[in-house]
């Protein structure tokens, strides 16, 4: 059962800071990224994917490692450049989530520090986090492609406190997945599920926020470390 708040609410540690997930906790792109991953495999004599055949690759490392798998051979690099193209292509279409902006407003007054880990690339972090205007609330953003293990492996979420230079376990990481639920707890960050993403499963058991404004509710009652 999920719930909605209490694991924030009874801790008392400071938050040195807040890590985002981006697909499906930021920005809606439940249809651009893999719309754009089944153009690029298309284009490279792969099969014809589904949406949800391309998800279930999302744990299989950085874009042209997914996308050799989904073609059926060896990974190559340029693969992963050509999907860059088509979802620079296709960005225009995303959107953030609502509430997302006014949130990372209200944080950044208070002078937290925030990230992003992605299991997508670094490259497409920065095509859509500018895309939709967000780029500029963060210090940080780290891509699946710049850690050795993807989620829920906690590489990401420790590679975007040491560049902070935080503590892992004084962070919250926000996302949308049970892959990032599990990253955050073997990095030993507090996780808070959006409720409000694609990938949400209501049936884990972990703080969930149901809005952008309920976890914003969440963290009042953190002092910043």
């Amino acid at each position: 059962m999920v719930r909605s708040g209490t694991l924030l609410l009874v801790s008392t540690q400071p938050v040195a800071a807040v890590i985002w997930d981006m697909d499906g906790t930021l920005v809606d792109s439940a249809t651009v990224v893999p719309d754009a991953f089944i153009e690029t495999v298309q284009r490279l004599g792969g099969p014809t994917l589904t949406r949800d055949q391309v998800v279930a690759h999302y744990d299989a490392g950085a874009p042209h490692e997914m996308i050799g798998l989904m073609v059926g051979r060896e990974a190559r690099v340029e693969d992963g450049e050509l999907y860059h193209r088509v979802l620079a292509d296709l960005s225009h279409t995303v959107r953030v989530h609502d509430g997302i902006a006014e949130v990372l407003g209200e944080l950044g007054r208070r002078g937290v520090p925030l990230a992003v880990f992605t299991g997508n690339s670094v490259e497409a972090a920065g095509l859509l986090l500018g895309a939709t205007g967000l780029r500029d609330h963060f210090d940080v953003v780290v891509g699946g492609n710049e850690v050795a293990r993807p989620k829920p492996a906690p590489d990401g979420v420790l590679e975007a406190a040491s560049r902070l230079g935080v503590d892992a376990a004084a962070c919250v990481y926000v996302g949308d997945s049970p892959l990032d639920v599990g990253a955050a707890r073997d990095a030993g960050a507090t996780p808070v599920a959006a409720g409000w993403g694609h990938l949400f499963d209501a049936g884990a058991a972990v703080t969930a926020a149901a809005t952008p404004a309920e976890l914003l509710d969440l963290l009042r009652d953190r002092p910043v470390a």
